[in-house]
């Protein structure tokens, strides 16, 4: 039994452990897919932050059998609205032994429901998870392509 929690901003003290495991579960569990956990945590502080010009929220799916977090998303607001999606979905895992069973699926349409407004995201082609985002209704508009000052 998985319990979905939200956590919006100006929570971040208040649930500190909540988001920390969030932190750690995320650097744990998006394997290939991942970033430095120092990375992970910005994003978090990004979607809980009350300041002008950030938000966003968190979504954690809790096993209440196992007391663990078994799934998480973080989603920023970029504040584009109109032009560019007003969320990006930033990060998302299921942790290894819940996958396969509908719980990408309840963390997406959670993630869904609480946005206010579209939301984007950035997957790798060889990603499985891609077809989750494709039966949800994510297309690919753009081929992404960056340029990184060295």
């Amino acid at each position: 039994m998985f319990d979905y929690q939200i956590l919006n901003p100006g929570e971040a003290e208040s649930r500190k452990q909540d988001v920390e495991s969030v932190i750690d579960f995320l650097f744990e569990h998006l394997d290939q897919f991942g970033d430095p956990r120092e990375d992970i945590a910005k994003c978090a502080a990004y979607a809980l932050s009350t300041e002008p010009g950030f938000g966003g929220f968190i979504v954690r799916a809790w096993d209440t059998e196992a007391q663990r977090v078994a799934g998480a998303v973080i989603v920023n607001e970029t504040g584009m609205k109109d032009y560019i999606p007003e969320n990006l979905l930033v990060y998302i895992a299921v942790h290894s032994g819940y996958r396969g069973k509908g719980l990408g699926k309840g963390l997406m349409k959670r993630a869904m429901d609480r946005a206010d407004g579209d939301i984007a995201l950035h997957v790798e082609p060889d990603n499985p998870a891609r077809y989750l985002y494709e039966k949800l209704g994510f297309t690919n508009k753009y081929l992404e392509m960056r340029w990184k000052r060295s």
